[in-house]
């Protein structure tokens, strides 16, 4: 598990290999992942949108921006969490993700990004 912590929001992220399978006549590799949003601050925050890269192996990068995480919003109020659940597919057995989170802090009204830490995404069976 990596964590990082930016204005006192907290992002803990852990990953599952979840197998491989064909689409498209390619192999692809599927990972999940869960992340934890810690609200450590003093005020009320609300996640508006996130901004991920995902790398693998093989050099592809893709780029994905959207808003909310699946489909949600979420307002967290002085020591609450968000925890949510999502994956990816790579074309190679290891890979990494990285991005941010835009928020906004509702006392000052400001927006700020929480950068989400580089994690790892490896497929057991390819490690050495």
């Amino acid at each position: 598990m990596v964590s990082q912590i930016t204005r006192g929001i907290k992002i803990s992220v852990s990953t599952s290999f979840e197998g491989t399978y064909f689409k498209n006549y390619k192999i692809h590799f599927a990972f999940s992942y869960e992340i934890t949003i810690e609200n450590h601050s003093k005020d009320s925050v609300q996640l508006n949108s996130r901004h991920w890269e995902i790398f693998d192996s093989l050099n592809n990068l893709e780029v994905v921006d959207g808003e909310g995480v699946i489909g949600k919003k979420p307002v967290l109020k002085p020591g609450e969490s968000h925890k949510y659940s999502s994956g990816c597919l790579l074309s190679s057995p290891h890979g990494a993700m990285r991005g941010h989170f835009n928020m906004i802090n509702f006392t000052t009204t400001k927006s700020f990004k929480v950068i989400v830490p580089t994690f790892k995404l490896n497929a057991p069976f390819a490690l050495n």
